[in-house]
């Protein structure tokens, strides 16, 4: 990743289409994204374009992407090489992408891919750019100049990170993610909450992820043994990204494609993707590890489907329907507490003193100022106690859908 260095201003970048296998990549993309397209056929679903990013995106159509996944040049700033203790050098990015005269000139760069990427981004796109030190706060400034929506800071904790060999700093250990919308208008972008929790042992995932650094063999190595990119990227990262933020068949733009990783998580699991790369080098790399990479089977990508769009069911409606019955005592798990369903579909608690929703009652029996009473409240069911959230589902299980 992060081999797009823009040309001069005014200047024309050849252009190569790289097909990646492109007519099996689009077979098992979804029908309905797939016809979404039909229209305008310069969409290269599945492909790598080698040359300038910003003169790329220019010629990609808009609106056409639902994720991107930008990592941008670090702007290093290295001064001669950098080695160890027996002086050995260090394998950093010291290549000609990296270097830029100013901060302006970085800037102006910046601004360019981002305005660039924010035409070619869906309505509910949503966009991942990833840095250090050097340079995340620059792209966040521009970011925010360019009117994205900050969702969410993402830390990527490094489980082996590289050490400071001079030993004047604290190593650096992290590097940072923004998260961000195309506007603060932009509300219905895709976030696989239910999803993510439940493969976190029913916990929220936190802004904070602990990947080690791409080693072994998922590392690209030439016919010297020498890494192939120097800034690969780890496919968990990514794969984290992809399976927070995407659904199955979404197309996901990488501006700065390097050694492929976006594009080999992608093909893994049912995305499409667009890869921008400008070294040949890179891009031929990448394009032999995606042409490895075999699709996960369709029955493994089934999505959990998210609470938000299920449509909002009322207690009463579920007692109207017979599910649960007037009368009928709800106790929380450990039966410290316990309140009457009554035939408009509130709750009594404590002799009828206090009435109210299921959710007004459960915060108030535990003296709290909010609670869940789908999954507070608790009735005797066939295999033993469950929480009335389960007459719900089987609520909507009989509801006729739209």
């Amino acid at each position: 990743m992060r081999t797009a260095h823009a040309g001069t201003p005014g200047s024309k970048s050849r252009i190569q289409v790289s097909r990646t296998e492109t007519s099996r990549a689009r077979t098992r993309t979804p029908k309905a994204v797939q016809q979404s397209f039909v229209h305008d056929a310069t969409v290269p679903l599945d492909e790598i374009i080698v040359g300038d990013c910003i003169a790329a995106l220019a010629r990609l159509p808009a609106e056409s992407v639902d994720l991107v996944f930008a990592d941008p040049p670090y702007n290093l700033q290295l001064e001669g090489a950098l080695s160890r203790p027996d002086q050995s050098l260090v394998d950093a990015v010291d290549d000609d992408w990296d270097k830029f005269s100013s901060f302006s000139e970085y800037d102006r760069f910046t601004r360019a891919w981002l305005a660039g990427v924010k035409r070619v981004m869906k309505k509910n796109a949503t966009l991942f750019v990833i840095g250090s030190y050097h340079n995340i706060f620059r792209v966040g400034t521009v970011l925010q100049d360019e009117g994205f929506w900050i969702l969410n800071d993402i830390v990527w904790r490094k489980a082996n990170p590289m050490p400071n060999f001079r030993g004047r700093r604290f190593t650096n250990a992290h590097e940072t993610l923004i998260w961000a919308s195309k506007s603060a208008e932009a509300k219905a972008y895709t976030f696989n909450y239910e999803a993510l929790k439940a493969g976190n042992d029913d916990c929220q995932v936190r802004s904070d992820w602990f990947f080690p650094i791409c080693t072994g063999a998922e590392r690209l190595k030439d016919d010297t043994g020498r890494k192939t990119h120097p800034t690969q990227k780890p496919e968990a990262l990514l794969a984290r990204i992809l399976l927070s933020a995407t659904k199955a068949g979404d197309v996901v733009l990488d501006p700065f494609f390097g050694s492929g990783t976006t594009g080999a998580v992608a093909k893994r699991f049912g995305r499409s993707f667009i890869g921008l790369e400008r070294e040949e080098a890179y891009a031929a790399a990448a394009r032999k590890r995606i042409d490895a990479i075999e699709p996960l089977p369709e029955a493994l990508l089934k999505e959990t489907p998210s609470k938000r769009a299920e449509p909002r069911i009322a207690f009463s409606s579920v007692v109207e329907a017979g599910l649960i019955a007037p009368g009928e005592t709800l106790r929380d798990e450990k039966g410290r507490h316990a309140a009457v369903v009554r035939a408009d579909g509130t709750l009594a608690l404590a002799g009828g003193i206090v009435t109210g929703s299921i959710h007004r009652v459960g915060a108030l029996a535990q003296g709290l100022p909010a609670c869940n009473g789908w999954t507070f409240w608790h009735r005797s069911g066939p295999d033993g106690l469950e929480p009335i959230d389960a007459a719900r589902i089987r609520y909507r299980g009989m509801a006729p859908r739209d």
